[in-house]
């Protein structure tokens, strides 16, 4: 049975952990840190966790917690993960893994000399769907890869606390929606599975408050030559969506909905100079969740059973990316 306790009382914690651990008969989520008590006691009372911690450092020095669930604010990502590692704990760490590049390649580091799985939290990676269209890219469907263009909106309001109108803690729409755009493209364009950083080309961004960008553009040029853009907002009045498109030479592929395919999505490829897309694959909501798929990746690391889809270098080429399109919008990348 693996022990995992929760880093905060976030509320990503019961769909990206709770409700999957709860499927499985070899994962137990024990305890969870907050600090506020009550937040902390009303949380483990709702999801039926036995204990509580008010310290984030004791949870991690808990005997009985072998993993852990870091669903804190970016700003809190590093110290704590890399603690953790140091304890022995595993760690699944919600994206992005941190504040910038050179706390990633520090998480990395500690990754290495430690025995425990350090996992960045991309669940969208490990559903099947995301492995159909990476197949497709990787089998030459495609022909000579081209272009690439990567979206994902989500309007989220500005108000009193919300961390990703706080610039100390890792906000802003690129650290929290547009990683994923970021990583689609390098995943899918990148030979080895995992991608290169690309070379940013061109950034823009719409600020909001100080800091803070609304709205984030980019275009990033890949190995070979080939052209991403990428695009990403949490403005006021966008409307919620999630796409990616690779075209080569020989066809266009288009992914609805990646990030979330267990709420349904679609898969088309268009061969070039047709009039209609074969429907690759097409499902409307339902099956197992992306986390579910996530969580079982991770037991099977920490059981020794499989070699990471997502190995830490994986999110230091991620936070290097980011980074430099924060810098190339004349915007200063995160915690620096």
């Amino acid at each position: 049975m693996l022990a995992i306790g929760c880093l905060g009382a976030a509320r990503i914690t019961p769909k990206a952990l709770i409700d999957p651990a709860g499927r499985r008969d070899d994962v137990d989520v024990v305890a969870v840190a907050a600090r506020e008590a009550g937040r902390a006691e009303a949380f483990a009372k709702e999801h039926s966790i036995r204990s509580i911690e008010t310290d984030y450092d004791a949870l991690v020095r808990r005997a009985d917690v072998d993993a852990i669930y870091n669903a804190l604010p970016p700003s809190r990502h590093a110290d704590l993960t890399i603690k953790a590692l140091a304890a022995g704990k595993h760690v699944l760490c919600e994206k992005p893994l941190a504040m910038n590049v050179d706390e990633a390649r520090a998480m990395a580091e500690a990754a290495r000399g430690s025995s425990a799985v350090l996992l960045e939290a991309f669940h969208y990676r490990f559903h099947p769907a995301f492995g159909t269209a990476l197949d497709l890219v990787r089998g030459g469907a495609l022909g000579r890869l081209r272009t690439c263009r990567a979206v994902f909106n989500v309007e989220i309001p500005e108000r009193a606390g919300e961390i990703r109108h706080t610039l100390a803690v890792g906000g802003g729409a690129l650290m929290d929606l547009g990683c994923y755009p970021v990583h689609w493209a390098r995943t899918l364009l990148g030979g080895t599975g995992l991608g290169g950083t690309g070379r940013v080309v061109s950034a823009r961004a719409t600020e909001g408050l100080a800091g803070i960008d609304l709205e984030m553009s980019a275009r990033v040029e890949f190995e070979g030559g080939v052209m991403a853009e990428l695009e990403t907002s949490m403005a006021k009045g966008i409307e919620r969506g999630a796409r990616v498109e690779v075209t080569g030479d020989k066809a266009r592929l288009v992914m609805i909905n990646p990030i979330a395919p267990h709420m349904g999505y679609r898969i088309e490829l268009w061969p070039e100079g047709a009039d209609a897309a074969e429907i690759i694959a097409e499902a409307p909501a339902g099956g197992p969740a992306t986390y579910d798929y996530q969580l079982a990746h991770f037991v099977d690391l920490v059981a020794g059973r499989a070699e990471p889809v997502l190995p830490p270098k994986d999110g230091v080429a991620n936070m290097a990316l980011i980074d430099e399109i924060y810098r190339a919008a004349g915007m200063t990348p995160r915690g620096m």
